[in-house]
C-alpha cells in the first residue's frame, strides 16, 4: 500500500516542499530511505520505529520504503520523522489518505512517540502557504512560530497518538492562532534598559552615532580602553526606527532557520544587535559550512553589527565582509548549489588607537611607530572605503562622570533619525535605494549639489589635509545626512565644516 504525506525542508532561509511517500509491500521485513537525506534523516528510522512501538502500535513487519522527492535535493533535519511515522499508520489502515491531503505535517518524534520542535517551521510554513497548502501540523512548540503567516489553519500537537487520532477525526484540536497586534507592539526588556542617556560625555561620539544613524552609514569608534564605545554601540538600535511588520518577519525566518528563537520571544520585534567575539572564523561571520547557514552578518540583517576591537579579526573574516557591505546580501557557492542570504545591516566597528589602546599617554603607552603602523594596517583600505564616519573619543575626566548636565535620550534622538530618515524615503522614492550612505558616485552629484562658499571650503580641506578622493565623497554623503537632520533642502558650510572633523583622523592614522 502506498501513502503519501506533505512535509517541508530548507534551502537557505527559504522553505520548498517535499513529499514523503511510504509503501508497504509484502516482502522480508527491511526499512529504506531514500531521496538524498542527511545522517540526521537516516537515524529518524530508529526513532519512528521506536516512536510508533511506544506509542501502543506495532510495527509493520514488512518491507518499507520511504522516498524524499525530490530525490535531487539533500534532505538535513528531524522535521520528517512525524510525516513518515504517519505515512506508515496510513499504510496499515489506521486513518483514511483523504484526511491528510494538503496538509503540511513537520515534526520530531522522540522515542516514546512525544512531538519534538524542529528549526525553520515559519518559512517551511510560508513557503506551503504560498503553494496553495492552508493547514498544517506541527510541534506545539512550534504553533506560534507557524501561526505567524497570515491565513495558515496551525494544528498543534504534542505526541504522535494525537496527531493520528486527529486525522481519524476523533480527537478536534483547537487551531492556534496569534494577535498580530498584541503580539507585535509587546516591548523588550532592552527598550527599557538601554539608553543613550546612560553615556556620560562622548557629545561628539553621540552626534557622530546620530548622523550615523540617519544615513545608516557605517561608522568607526577609535579610543583607549574604558571610553564607552561598547556602551555607545549596544545603545545605537534604541535610537533607529521601529520595524515593521515585514521586516520582522523577514528577521523571524532567518532565526528560525538558526534555531535561535526563544520560546517566549517567537516574533522578533526590535532591531538585531549581534555582536561577534574577534575569534570568529570567516565562515561563521558571513555564513558558509558544509551544509551552509546563515553568519552573524546575515543574523543582524536589518540591525546592527558591532565588531570590536576590529584589527584583532582574522584579515580574511574582514575582506570577505567587503562585498556583503555593498550589496546588503551575501552570496554563498558550494558543489550543491548556490544560496544567497540577506545582510542589510548598519556596520559599528570600535578599536583602540595602539596595540595597547593608550597611544599619546607617555605613560602607559609604549608602542613603536612601527608597532602602530603595522596594527593600523590590519585593516585594508578597502574595508575602511566602506566606512564613512571615523569619530575618537578621548578618555573620560573625573568632572564629565560626575556632571549631571542633561543629555538626550534615545527617544529625543530617534525622533531626530526618523524625520531625517523619512526626508530621504520622500527623496529617493523613484531610485533603487533609500539612504544616503548609498549614494554613488552619479548621484552625490545629483543630490549633494554645493554653492560656491561651500565649495570653497571643502576645497581648502581637501588640500590642507590631504584628502583621498574616497574622502571627498564621503564627506559630502554624510553633509547630505547632516542637511537632513536640520531639515535643510541644501547643504551649507556649517554641515560641510561639521563632518570634516569625522575625516580628520584620517590623516592622523594614516587611513
Amino acid at each position: 500500500m502506498l501513502s503519501k504525506m506533505i512535509s517541508s525542508g530548507i534551502l537557505g532561509i527559504e522553505g520548498y516542499m517535499i513529499d514523503v511517500e511510504v509503501d508497504l509491500s509484502d516482502a522480508m521485513p527491511s526499512f529504506d530511505l531514500v531521496g538524498l537525506p542527511d545522517s540526521a534523516v537516516k537515524e529518524s528510522r530508529e526513532r519512528v520505529k521506536t516512536a510508533i512501538n511506544n506509542s501502543d502500535f506495532v510495527f509493520p513487519k514488512k518491507r518499507i520504503t520511504v522516498n524524499l522527492a525530490p530525490a535531487h535535493m539533500k534532505k538535513e533535519g528531524a522535521a520528517f520523522d512525524l510525516p513518515i511515522a504517519l505515512g506508515i499508520l496510513c499504510c496499515m489502515g489506521l486513518f483514511d489518505a483523504t484526511a491528510s491531503k494538503n496538509i503540511l505535517i513537520l515534526g520530531e518524534l522522540s522515542l516514546d512517540g512525544s512531538v519534538r520542535s524542529v528549526n525553520g517551521v515559519l518559512p517551511m510554513v510560508y513557503h506551503a502557504k504560498q503553494h496553495g497548502i492552508h493547514y498544517c501540523i506541527v510541534p506545539a512548540e512550534n504553533a506560534e512560530e507557524a501561526a505567524l503567516v497570515k491565513g495558515m489553519t496551525v494544528y498543534p500537537v504534542c505526541h504522535l497518538k494525537q496527531a493520528l487520532s486527529f486525522l481519524q477525526g476523533n480527537n478536534h484540536i483547537t487551531p492556534f492562532t496569534v494577535d498580530f497586534d498584541t503580539l507585535f507592539s509587546k516591548q523588550t526588556e532592552q527598550n527599557t534598559l538601554l539608553d543613550f542617556s546612560d553615556v556620560k560625555g562622548q557629545q561628539n561620539a553621540k552626534r557622530a552615532l546620530e548622523i550615523s544613524a540617519s544615513g545608516m552609514h557605517n561608522i568607526l569608534l577609535i579610543g583607549p580602553p574604558g571610553t564607552g564605545k561598547t556602551m555607545l554601540a549596544k545603545r545605537v538600535p534604541t535610537i533607529l526606527p521601529d520595524l515593521t511588520f515585514e521586516e520582522s518577519i523577514e528577521i523571524t525566518k532567518i532565526y528560525s532557520v538558526v534555531g535561535l528563537l526563544a520560546s517566549k520571544n517567537t516574533l522578533i520585534r526590535e532591531r538585531p544587535f549581534r555582536s561577534p567575539h574577534h575569534t570568529i572564523s570567516s565562515s561563521a561571520l558571513t555564513g558558509g559550512g558544509r551544509i551552509p547557514h546563515p553568519g552573524e552578518i546575515s543574523l543582524a540583517h536589518n540591525g546592527v553589527l558591532f565588531l570590536d576591537e576590529l584589527p584583532e579579526f582574522q584579515r580574511s573574516a574582514l575582506e570577505i565582509m567587503r562585498q556583503p557591505l555593498e550589496d546588503r546580501k551575501v552570496t554563498i557557492a558550494r558543489v550543491s548549489g548556490t544560496l544567497t542570504y540577506p545582510a542589510n545591516f548598519m556596520l559599528v566597528a570600535a578599536m583602540n588607537p595602539c596595540p595597547c589602546g593608550y597611544l599619546g599617554d607617555a605613560n602607559r603607552c609604549h608602542c613603536s611607530l612601527h608597532e602602530i603602523t603595522k596594527y593600523h594596517n590590519k585593516i585594508s583600505g578597502p574595508l575602511l572605503d566602506r566606512i564613512d564616519l571615523m569619530v575618537e573619543l578621548p578618555a573620560l575626566s573625573y568632572e564629565s562622570l560626575e556632571s549631571s548636565s542633561h543629555s538626550d535620550s534615545s527617544s529625543e534622538i530617534k525622533k531626530r533619525v526618523l524625520q531625517a530618515q523619512q526626508i530621504q524615503l520622500e527623496r529617493y522614492q523613484y531610485e533603487d535605494f533609500f539612504f544616503n550612505s548609498q549614494l554613488g558616485a552619479a548621484q552625490i552629484e545629483h543630490y549633494c549639489i554645493l554653492g560656491q562658499k561651500e565649495k570653497e571650503l571643502l576645497q581648502s580641506a581637501f588640500t590642507h589635509m590631504d584628502l583621498s578622493a574616497r574622502a571627498y565623497h564621503k564627506i559630502l554623503k554624510i553633509a547630505r545626512t547632516v542637511a537632513d537632520l536640520e531639515g535643510c533642502k541644501d547643504i551649507n558650510t556649517k554641515h560641510i565644516a561639521e563632518v570634516i572633523q569625522y575625516r580628520s583622523l584620517d590623516r592622523k592614522y594614516k587611513m
